[in-house]
């Protein structure tokens, strides 16, 4: 059991609405509905957002599926460095996920902006547990709250809320490590292009043991548009360097990764197979 409470990659999960919820939701093509692909690209320097240079791992093509890849610390140290553009000033990590991808959507970033204010859409998610062999709920249960120090919930952030340069709060409850409050940050919002950064302001714990520290689980989204019909999809989710060795699980890791993908662009999660098994 230990090993699913790895990297409660949910935490950064605020992309929330499927097409069916929305008027103008991504348009999926039969191609694309297949399993995110594991990627075993050359680690380089590591993951590389797009950020004024050409991204790693790179753009899979619109037909084809999200490129998924776990990246080793035997490749960089435990001292890697995260890139610039991402805001993170903690070396090293415990687990490393990107994941990249195409997708079609008519909309603009209103429309995703939606999709990470609606907290409340997160409750239900579903993923692959490497130890069950099984779907299971990933979020038991999410809300927006009106401050970090506050236990008061609210109602999902609206759209005024959702400004650049804003900082707004959360809590997510998980299938196995309960709750934790989560800072999201518009960090760059413009027509065609979108930038949120989430990380955890509270202690994740499994029942009273500590797994992850305040600051140790990040996760980063960048959003590009390519064309009136066509966006482009990096994230990247990191664990601190001084979690615990609990969490330490690459395939857990990447469904996590994928089952947040997969909400965000509207595949049901246990469509088709998992990532990793």
């Amino acid at each position: 059991m230990f090993r699913d409470v790895l990297i409660v990659l949910i935490l950064l999960t605020p992309l929330t609405t499927s097409p069916g919820r929305e008027t103008h939701g991504p348009q999926i093509s039969a191609s694309a509905l297949r399993s995110a692909r594991i990627t075993d690209a050359k680690p380089q320097s590591g993951p590389q957002p797009p950020c004024g240079t050409e991204p790693i791992p790179p753009y899979p093509r619109l037909d084809e599926p999200a490129t998924v890849k776990s990246w080793s610390r035997s490749d960089f140290g435990r001292d890697w460095r995260p890139p610039a553009c991402s805001g993170w000033s903690a070396v090293g990590f415990t687990t490393l996920v990107s994941t990249v991808a195409r997708f079609s959507y008519a909309s603009g970033t209103d429309g995703l902006l939606r999709r990470f204010a609606a907290i409340s859409k997160l409750k239900g998610m579903r993923y692959w547990s490497t130890t069950h062999k099984r779907w299971q709920t990933l979020v038991v249960d999410a809300y927006a709250l009106t401050a970090a120090q506050s236990d008061q919930r609210r109602g999902d952030f609206m759209p005024d809320e959702m400004r650049e340069g804003n900082s707004l709060y959360f809590e997510q409850v998980d299938n196995l490590s309960g709750k934790a409050i989560y800072r999201m940050q518009i960090v760059k919002s413009s027509a065609d292009r979108l930038v949120i950064n989430v990380e955890n302001v509270s202690t994740m714990r499994y029942h009273l043991l500590p797994i992850i520290h305040p600051g140790e689980m990040q996760s980063i989204y960048f959003l590009d548009r390519e064309s009136d019909k066509v966006w482009r999809y990096y994230g990247v989710v990191r664990t601190g360097k001084n979690a615990n060795q609990i969490a330490r699980n690459e395939s857990s890791a990447i469904n996590r990764a994928v089952a947040f993908y997969r909400q965000f662009v509207g595949i049901p999660a246990d469509q088709e197979p998992p990532a990793a098994r």
